[in-house]
């Protein structure tokens, strides 16, 4: 990998006032500085068995960037690359933030220790152009592209998982039905302290009370995502999957929820409905920690036991 420039983290804006104008000069702040060395102190090294690289993937309408992962050669590999391994699409979180960079640390060990072939979905970023619809579209053809395309890939279809963060888990949970409707099969799916409702009802969690301006101002952030997510006239129900009417037939699930997040009953809420389903569920909790954790391995000390648990559990499901 080439080296990685540093940056400075931009202040975090007023969510309640900020234009598009504004928007579009912090994304491109913060992702510079979630893609810099600056960042990897907090977001985590990368497995260094990884090998890391940009793609694009020629999709109905547009080329989207995605950021690959894959177990590097070794002195003992021959010259072809590693064919028939599992796949897991995976989506970053912020929704009108955030770039896969940001997870090179759990992506490329799951890459390694799986091993897996690792597709991040550099989706389109939420903004007054482009809503939630637009980056569930990206998430769900990126999937049906690498299925399709399987071998080209180096991958084997039958072995197929999606994962996500946040308003990535969002992506990944409506990518899991999608998939159920059209008739492919996964093999698992994880959601990392997912949000999975921007309809008017988004707010009234009791987690979203207790957290909301602490241990981070979740719910200005918040707000803002769910008007650029659902611009008015949209169906919220449709792109939030906590109202999915049949959630039956799914992949199984590990949700994961970090108990300090003003979206932890998101994710308890959807376990329940998806259990309640009869589909195969895992709640797994970690008290005291925050939104994010997973990709905050150098102030998160319970993200390295959230990837062990993701390794784990994925590795049964692709692997065993």
């Amino acid at each position: 990998m080439s080296e990685i420039p540093t940056a400075v983290r931009p202040p975090e804006p007023d969510f309640s006032t900020l234009t598009a104008e504004g928007l579009r000069a912090y994304r491109d702040a913060e992702n510079r500085f979630r893609a810099s060395a600056s960042a990897r102190a907090i977001l985590g090294e990368p497995d260094p068995g990884a090998a890391i690289t940009w793609e694009k993937i020629a999709l109905p309408g547009r080329d989207l960037p995605v950021r690959v992962y894959r177990p590097a050669p070794t002195e003992d590999d021959d010259t072809a690359p590693r064919t028939g391994l599992p796949l897991v699409v995976h989506v970053h979180g912020g929704g009108f933030v955030g770039t896969a960079v940001q997870c090179d640390w759990t992506n490329s060990h799951l890459a390694v220790r799986l091993p897996a072939l690792v597709v991040s979905v550099e989706h389109r970023l939420l903004a007054p152009d482009s809503p939630l619809v637009d980056a569930a579209d990206d998430g769900w053809d990126v999937l049906q592209h690498t299925v399709r395309h399987a071998a080209r890939w180096g991958a084997d279809p039958a072995r197929t998982a999606v994962f996500g963060e946040s308003c990535g888990g969002l992506i990944s949970a409506l990518t899991a039905v999608r998939a159920r409707e059209a008739g492919l099969a996964l093999a698992a799916q994880v959601l990392v302290n997912p949000v999975v409702d921007v309809t008017e009802t988004m707010f009234d969690h009791p987690s979203i009370a207790e957290y909301a301006y602490t241990p981070t101002r979740a719910l200005p952030l918040l707000r803002f995502l769910q008007r650029l997510a659902v611009p008015p006239g949209t169906d919220a129900r449709a792109v939030s999957p906590l109202y999915t009417h049949d959630l039956s037939g799914l992949a199984p699930a590990l949700v994961v929820v970090p108990t300090q997040d003003a979206v932890a009953d998101h994710g308890r809420r959807y376990a329940e409905r998806l259990r309640a389903a009869g589909t195969t569920v895992r709640l797994s909790e970690y008290p005291g920690a925050k939104h994010a954790f997973l990709t905050l391995p150098g102030v998160e000390p319970q993200a390295e036991s959230a990837q062990a648990e993701i390794l784990e559990f994925l590795r049964t499901a692709l692997v065993a």
